[in-house]
């Protein structure tokens, strides 16, 4: 078990960046995300009401849990959200998600 979690981020620009999180550090991976200045709006604050955190998972699917019923309330008013789009202030980083494959949507 690694004490690292190593995430590939794939921008709105298409720009692919690794990010290396210690484990333990009990943050959603919105919060991550925007403290690594990715352009990430999360307006309600990580509550799943805004779906301005909204991400496309290309590897580790398998890894997260199951989305809640709010969040894919949220996800059915985006045109672009698909099997694999999460909400990323809904992913609480873990050991579980070393290897995690993500691209952000430019904000909705």
């Amino acid at each position: 078990m690694t004490d690292t979690i190593h995430i590939t981020v794939e921008n709105q620009l298409g720009e692919i960046r690794q990010l290396e999180i210690p484990e333990g550090i009990n943050l959603s991976l919105m919060e991550v995300l925007k403290a690594s200045d990715y352009d990430i709006l999360a307006t309600c604050g990580g509550m799943a009401l805004c779906a301005t955190c909204h991400i496309e998972v290309l590897e580790g699917m398998e890894a997260l849990e199951a989305r809640s019923d709010a969040e894919l309330d949220m996800l059915d008013t985006l045109p672009r959200a698909g099997d694999q789009s999460r909400l990323a202030c809904q992913i609480r980083l873990n050991a579980a998600l070393d290897g995690l494959k993500i691209r952000i949507f430019a904000n909705n």
